[in-house]
């Protein structure tokens, strides 16, 4: 299992689920890393690394947004996630 290093000097809130709505269970220190066991859509958010709506699961049932975790890439890096309290996808465009 890889692990990846959180943004540089930032305390990580983990959260139940995709999005800043759901609760945070707990707090990462500066310096932490995290694996990714898969990734999921959820609510868009700008961070160290960027803008992103793209969500790791780190354990069970616990999410950070992906534009604080360095992954080395703006897209997936894992396998979607099947939980079901993720957002919905974004709608495509026309």
């Amino acid at each position: 299992m890889r692990y990846y290093d959180v943004a540089p000097g930032l305390r990580l809130n983990v959260r139940s689920g995709t999005g800043t709505q759901h609760s945070i269970v707990r707090i990462l220190p500066e310096g932490a890393k995290v694996p990714i066991y898969c990734q999921t859509p959820g609510t868009t958010l700008s961070g160290y690394y960027g803008t992103s709506h793209i969500w790791d699961n780190i354990d069970d049932g616990q999410f950070v947004s992906d534009t604080n975790v360095h992954t080395g890439s703006d897209g997936y890096t894992a396998p979607a996630a099947a939980d079901p309290r993720r957002e919905p996808a974004p709608t495509p465009e026309p």
